[in-house]
């Protein structure tokens, strides 16, 4: 079996990749450096004599290289996520998703590393006002976070061109799904509007809740990450794809679909209000993707519609958070 290494696999989605590729025999190399990822996410793999800590940041390009050493793929899930950290932090959001990629593709090209999938955004459409959203137009950034992701794009698409490396970037568009962080000021949505249902508080929405995302359970993201890997398709190799379901929720529906869910847990559930907040700043206000990209080029198919990720990340929440 191959060796894989994944940047930020004690994280949401790096420690469910590490946990998925595992279970597939793949030896994995996990670097984090716990400071928005948690140990408790890697604990049952750390006696895995396929498994691998390295404890690091990427911003070191020494352990970056240490991290490479031996290994056929990188999924490079590492970064600081979510615009107002970037709104109120721009140079440190710089420093990690910009300098840290920067070091790991060149330590990759250094290592001969077969090919190096790496997490992109959605938040890369920006201004861009059409719907679905298609790999091929984007619009002008909105927010510091959202101008990082795009030269990752622009630093990848350089590296194959000039060293001939095979990378790939997966767009994800607003994934959930189990250990999902629900605490702290940047916490995504859904695991924030769980955690606030089952405390009994009411959620608080940005805006009037006519916002729109596709919101994307983490079974379809390690589907594409798996497919990225496993392509030998030329065509697929060396672009980016949209990562998502092809769905668009609003805001007021995702909240009341989780109170709905919630329900069948706690009845007192029901009785919650919402409560609706000033716009935030950076937004796009709507997001949907086209996923003909993948599903032509990778043979995607979701497997996971918003529902029934949802039905599956609550019950997730309510026997892991209470």
């Amino acid at each position: 079996m191959k060796k894989i290494l994944i940047t930020g696999g004690a994280g949401f989605i790096g420690s469910n990749l590490t946990e998925y590729f595992l279970n597939k025999g793949y030896e994995v190399n996990c670097l984090d450096n716990f400071s928005t990822g948690h140990r408790r996410n890697i604990e049952p793999f750390i006696s895995n004599p396929k498994f691998t800590l390295i404890e690091g940041d990427i911003r070191d390009f020494e352990t970056c290289i240490k991290a490479v050493q031996g290994v056929d793929y990188v999924l490079h899930e590492a970064a600081l996520g979510s615009v107002p950290r970037s709104i109120k932090d721009p140079q440190t959001s710089n420093e990690v998703n910009v300098s840290g990629f920067l070091n790991m593709l060149v330590a990759a090209r250094d290592a001969n590393v077969k090919r190096f999938v790496y997490a992109a955004s959605s938040s890369t459409y920006g201004d861009s006002q059409a719907l679905p959203k298609v790999e091929e137009t984007i619009g002008r950034p909105l927010s510091p976070y959202a101008i990082t992701k795009y030269v990752n794009e622009l630093y990848a698409d350089v590296f194959s061109k000039t060293y001939g490396m095979e990378c790939i970037g997966l767009r994800y568009f607003n994934v959930f799904g189990r250990r999902q962080d629900p605490n702290g000021v940047y916490a995504a949505v859904i695991p924030l509007f769980v955690k606030q249902f089952m405390s009994g508080e009411s959620p608080k929405i940005n805006g009037q809740g006519d916002y729109s995302r596709d919101f994307t359970y983490i079974d379809n993201v390690i589907q594409m990450n798996e497919l990225a890997i496993l392509t030998e398709n030329p065509e697929a190799i060396n672009t980016v794809y949209n990562t998502a379901v092809g769905e668009r929720t609003t805001l007021n529906d995702l909240v009341l679909c989780l109170k709905k869910l919630l329900i069948n847990f706690d009845d007192k559930i029901a009785h919650i209000e919402i409560v609706y907040g000033p716009n935030r700043l950076g937004d796009i206000p709507h997001s949907l993707a086209s996923i003909e990209k993948a599903e032509k080029l990778l043979g995607y198919s979701p497997t996971h519609t918003l529902e029934k990720g949802l039905e599956e990340a609550v019950k997730w929440y309510w026997d892991n958070l209470r």
